[in-house]
């Protein structure tokens, strides 16, 4: 069970997945040899299920998002497990979420500008496996690109 301590080291780690043990341990308020071992359960238990850089996407030359509405043809197994599997492949693709009525799926895309989007849209999206209409939305901005959980 999570209490209020594994709350705050996880709070903490989303803001700073690169903290030292003992760092942490300061934060939060724990000698390191407690945290250590708090922190080791919650990986082993799948509550951190991994760490990352958080990368700018101007600075690698993909500073273009658009949101993607999909609507599919048919909802059955046969096709949404291999829509899901393509858009899981593709890295243009980095986030995917399912959702309840219409559209089916909400996809967001990154790309270096407007002209490789349209090329990524006319070439892979229209060719996804049980795709009925896709509908976009360019991203003018983004505010909170990849903010932790309220824990």
């Amino acid at each position: 069970m999570i209490d209020a301590i594994d709350k705050e080291i996880l709070r903490t780690l989303q803001n700073d997945g690169r903290m030292s043990a003992t760092a942490l341990a300061a934060e939060v308020g724990l000698t390191v040899a407690p945290c250590h071992r708090r922190l080791k359960d919650l990986e082993a238990s799948g509550v951190i299920s991994g760490y990352r850089a958080v990368v700018d996407p101007s600075s690698v030359g993909l500073g273009f998002e658009a949101l993607v509405f999909v609507s599919l043809a048919q909802v059955d197994r046969t096709t949404i497990d291999k829509f899901e599997a393509e858009v899981s492949e593709n890295r243009r693709i980095t986030s995917a979420q399912r959702l309840f009525g219409d559209p089916d799926y909400i996809l967001k895309v990154v790309t270096k500008d407007l002209d490789e989007y349209q090329k990524f849209y006319d070439t892979e999206l229209t060719s996804l496996p049980g795709v009925l209409r896709l509908r976009s939305t360019l991203v003018m901005k983004n505010l909170k690109p990849s903010a932790g959980l309220p824990l």
